[in-house]
């Protein structure tokens, strides 16, 4: 340890004494020690270390032996007296070297038993725990673009020296906030098939997937009952091995607020009459399936085929309703429907809009609304800010937010390769067999398929921490970047973040901010959990995108376009134009990987309408959502 960790001095001219010689003595006398396993090795007490001191100091003699044949024949006393003054000074200097690294290796020995302690000690799974396991396993970090995150580390390094931030703190373009929310407005129009002022039956739904895939299809719901004349029930939501979250629509949602505000919408009950409880619904034909109906399915189709059993038997249960009402066409009163539902309707209950304010609280350091979107999300447990506390605002309370897609599920079902060589390779096919065998299988009977390069040009692989770090520095955002972590379990690990933690290492989760006990009522709950992640993307003042195909990642972004009047800039850059770029990363230079970067992101930003057949979930700037006012 000493030798390793303390350089040598610089050995004088004509030195009498061998130090070298003594050092490799007790390096090889330490190694033969640790082989016959002497217990007297692991004790560092002074003996031993005198013992050494005179094993070198008595060969470093032997070792000159003959300068001292000239003096034969001279009495000892007369040898003793010429002999000592001339190396007394060599003697001391060569006892307190190797003091200096006996006691050198003792520190460093004990610094590391400290540092491995802490590290095996239970710890959350990313914050400065995780940042001092990704320091002692260098060696094992994953890196795809070693040159370029250099470039970047130099690039952020300049930055902190300068005054200044990211322009990207901002939206890029100020017409953002002409747009404003107007989807709660009352319709007087007319859109229901045959619309009376009796009910035409009774539409279940329950819903599958996760918190956000359930959330579209509540929507969508609504939307089918008001187009139907059908009276809705509040929806059910399926238990899946996915996600293994029993979680209810009250359990997530505040059912009466729910209700109430659709009241003069929808005709909205809990549960359904007595006399149809106990109905089976597929054998009275009344169960559809998403294989009965299309995907993305035209108001015609439910006219069509759900509205004749709708009135033959009073009720219809849709099973999954998993993305079964399309955008387009689709009449402009149910899109606003659709958006009054999303934006206004569906509250977190109390419980959940508590612990996402102490969560943001942790942020930002202060308890205090900023914006539309504080209130909109956590209500009465958030305060308004009074004049005198408006100073609060200007303080260093920003963060972003990133949803970085890379858990294992998503890594194994795009085929991509990520750096990680045969081992990863091993892994991610034994997960595939375990949890996609209808793709495993489609691939062992497939001749041809996609190579990961290709794949990944296409823009079809997940984007990984690496290249989410070098965005975030080109784009500018300085190392201190305070950064909220949402979603699972990166695949990888500590290995696979060192490289974006090594750039920022503010990362903080949940499970950082909150307590076992402010997180005990949501354990077993993935959906609630997932709502806590909601909560603090939305309200985040820059949200960063991974995957724009991802339902949290889609409706947060609505969310914030919706209510964050042209003040919550989100970033989301495209897979395919990214791995173009990055396909040059042994040769392209820094400023141009920026400039490339910033155009990409600056042109993502820019404010358009919603497209036709685009989600209206994700893009609200549309007629009958979002009102434009010069």
């Amino acid at each position: 340890m000493g030798k390793q960790g303390s350089p040598r001095s610089p050995k004088p001219k004509n030195s009498i004494l061998d130090v070298s010689y003594g050092t490799r003595e007790y390096q090889s006398r330490c190694s033969d020690m640790q082989q016959t396993g002497d217990p007297s090795l692991g004790r560092r007490g002074s003996g031993g270390d005198n013992h050494w001191d005179k094993v070198i100091l008595v060969q470093g003699l032997r070792n000159d032996s003959g300068k001292f044949a000239a003096s034969k024949g001279v009495n000892a006393s007369k040898k003793h007296m010429w002999w000592l003054p001339r190396h007394i000074r060599r003697i001391i200097l060569a006892f307190v070297f190797m003091s200096f690294l006996f006691l050198l290796d003792s520190l460093l020995f004990s610094l590391l038993e400290s540092i491995i302690k802490n590290h095996s000690a239970p710890h959350r799974s990313t914050g400065q725990e995780e940042r001092i396991t990704g320091m002692l396993e260098e060696k094992s970090s994953t890196n795809m673009y070693d040159r370029l995150l250099k470039l970047a580390a130099s690039s952020v390094n300049e930055k902190e020296l300068k005054r200044g931030e990211s322009k990207f703190w901002e939206e890029s373009y100020p017409q953002a906030s002409m747009w404003k929310p107007c989807a709660d407005k009352k319709s007087t129009k007319v859109v229901g098939a045959g619309k009376s002022r009796n009910s035409s039956g009774y539409i279940l739904v329950s819903a599958n997937g996760g918190l956000n895939q359930q959330r579209v299809a509540v929507c969508n719901a609504v939307a089918v009952a008001s187009l139907l004349n059908a009276t809705l029930v509040i929806p059910k939501f399926l238990y899946s091995n996915v996600w293994n979250d029993p979680s209810q629509f009250g359990d997530i949602y505040q059912e009466d607020y729910f209700i109430n505000t659709l009241e003069n919408e929808v005709d909205i009950v809990k549960e359904l009459p007595p006399d149809l409880k106990s109905v089976d619904f597929e054998s009275i034909g009344s169960q559809v399936t998403d294989a009965d109906l299309s995907k993305e399915a035209t108001p015609d189709e439910y006219i069509k085929k759900i509205l004749p059993l709708l009135l033959e038997n009073r009720v219809v249960h849709f099973l999954g309703f998993g993305n079964r009402l399309g955008f387009d066409p689709l009449p402009v009163e149910l899109q606003r429907l659709r958006c009054k539902c999303n934006f206004h309707a569906l509250k977190f209950v109390p419980k959940i809009q508590q612990v996402g304010s102490i969560l943001i609280k942790r942020i930002r350091k202060h308890d205090i609304a900023e914006s539309m979107l504080d209130k909109q999300l956590l209500g009465n447990f958030i305060s308004d800010a009074s004049p005198e506390e408006h100073h609060i605002l200007d303080g260093p309370s920003r963060y972003l937010a990133l949803h970085l897609r890379f858990e294992v599920d998503m890594v194994a079902y795009s085929m991509c390769e990520f750096g990680g060589g045969e081992n990863e390779r091993r892994e991610l096919q034994a997960y595939r067999e375990a949890h996609f065998p209808l793709l495993t299988e489609r691939l062992t009977t497939s001749s041809q398929h996609p190579s990961s390069a290709e794949l990944r040009n296409l823009g079809r692989c997940p984007l990984t921490p690496e290249e989410a770090a070098l965005v975030l520095a080109a784009l500018g955002f300085k190392s201190d970047t305070y950064i909220y972590l949402a979603g699972s379990e990166i695949y990888g690990g500590g290995s696979r973040m060192h490289p974006f933690t090594s750039l920022y290492p503010n990362v903080v989760t949940k499970e950082d901010l909150l307590s076992a006990s402010e997180l005990a009522p949501f354990k077993n709950f993935s959906s609630q959990l997932a709502a806590l992640d909601f909560i603090a993307c939305a309200t985040a003042d820059v949200f960063a995108i991974t995957d724009s195909g991802s339902q949290l990642s889609s409706l947060v972004y609505g969310y914030r376009t919706y209510y964050g009047g042209g003040h919550a800039p989100t970033l989301s850059p495209p897979k395919k134009r990214l791995a173009a770029i990055l396909l040059h990363n042994h040769t392209i230079k820094w400023s141009t990987f920026e400039e490339k970067i910033r155009k990409m992101i600056q042109e993502g930003q820019r404010v358009r309408q919603r497209g036709f057949h685009r989600s209206v979930y994700r893009l609200p700037r549309c007629r009958g959502c979002m009102c434009k006012h010069q």
